[in-house]
């Protein structure tokens, strides 16, 4: 039987397997070229995409980098133009709180003397914004009462509060050091104001400071009868 098949295989027969081998071969090539060809297309568009994603990631970071840099200058010029606007605030209201100071020691200054004679305590002159002689206590007082050996210190306020009680009477703690000249004296302190609230007076009380407040057209100890000031120093 096999002598029969294999004189039923021609040359021909041979030619014809070999050329569908050939041609199977040769679809599989072309497949396998055409995927190449794919994946070559798929990777060259991924490759654009991706050079289209970085540009445009450049694009937003060079713009948001010029953006951070407008709103740093922006509040870079906001933070100038409020330092500019607090300081100047700051000098008018220093500026306003002193004329106020100063109108408080012209309104007190001529009455000084006639209060505190009420008061017993006989000043013969008094003196406007007294600055210490000594280097190591640099000190300023606003109004200063005096007789041969009697010293009244007297701070004057537009509105005294209750930090100016204690400011005051550090002050009077130093007085001696800072004016060693009045080293036997004896010294008291008071305090004079416009607007004196009530609890910020009996503070001032408390510390034993006299307390002038306005009065009408002029001014007044506001301290009762049974007042004992202290001797600072």
């Amino acid at each position: 039987m096999r002598e029969d098949i294999s004189e039923s295989i021609t040359i021909a027969d041979i030619y014809k397997l070999f050329e569908q081998t050939n041609a199977a071969l040769n679809k599989s090539r072309e497949e396998h070229d055409r995927r190449l060809a794919e994946a070559d297309l798929r990777a060259a568009e991924y490759e654009r995409l991706e050079a289209i994603r970085s540009a445009e990631s450049a694009i937003r970071s060079a713009e948001y980098e010029r953006l951070e840099a407008i709103r740093a200058d922006t509040n870079d010029r906001s933070m100038a133009e409020l330092k500019t606007t607090v300081a100047r605030t700051s000098k008018s209201v220093d500026a306003l709180t002193t004329r106020w100071g100063r109108f408080v020691e012209e309104l007190v200054r001529p009455a000084v003397v006639r209060l505190f004679r009420e008061r017993g305590i006989f000043l013969k002159r008094t003196m406007e914004r007294v600055q210490s002689p000594a280097d190591d206590f640099p000190m300023e007082i606003d109004i200063i009462g005096i007789d041969g050996t009697v010293l009244v210190a007297v701070e004057c306020k537009s509105r005294l509060s209750n930090d100016d009680v204690d400011e005051t009477c550090d002050r009077l703690r130093q007085f001696k050091k800072a004016f060693p000249e009045y080293a036997q004296y004896d010294v008291y302190g008071a305090v004079a104001g416009i607007e004196i609230d009530r609890n910020t007076s009996m503070y001032a009380y408390r510390k034993g400071l006299f307390v002038i407040r306005s009065s009408g057209d002029t001014v007044e100890i506001a301290n009762d009868e049974k007042f004992k000031p202290i001797a600072w120093g």
